[in-house]
């Protein structure tokens, strides 16, 4: 049943192709609208705190996810800890150490 602005109603019969054609314009808005809704949650998923330093590119930000565990333990780590981690060179450790603890 399909409803107008003007308040009336009306049936299509099951074999319309106008109401074959309205089906499929439907499915097509959907499918549409769900695969935009997953991207956007799929790239909300990969998102870090650790995307806004300047110089941590996907490898780096692995291997201080894989050493640490969370984006927090990293922020909370000291500088040391920061040059143990195997891939991050000290320049790179001191660009992280000081991109969270500058304002300190």
């Amino acid at each position: 049943m399909f409803h107008f602005p003007d308040g009336r109603e009306k049936t299509l019969p099951v074999n319309s192709p106008v109401l074959f054609h309205l089906q499929q314009l439907r499915d097509e808005v959907h499918r549409f609208a769900i695969d935009a809704h997953r991207q956007k949650r799929s790239k909300a998923i990969t998102a870090s705190p650790l995307d806004e330093i300047p110089g941590i590119g996907p490898a780096r930000k692995r291997a201080l996810l894989l050493h640490f565990g969370t984006a927090s333990k990293v922020r909370a780590a000291a500088l040391e800890d920061l040059q143990r981690v195997p891939g991050i060179s000290e320049s790179v450790a001191r660009k992280v150490h000081d991109f969270y603890h500058a304002s300190s």
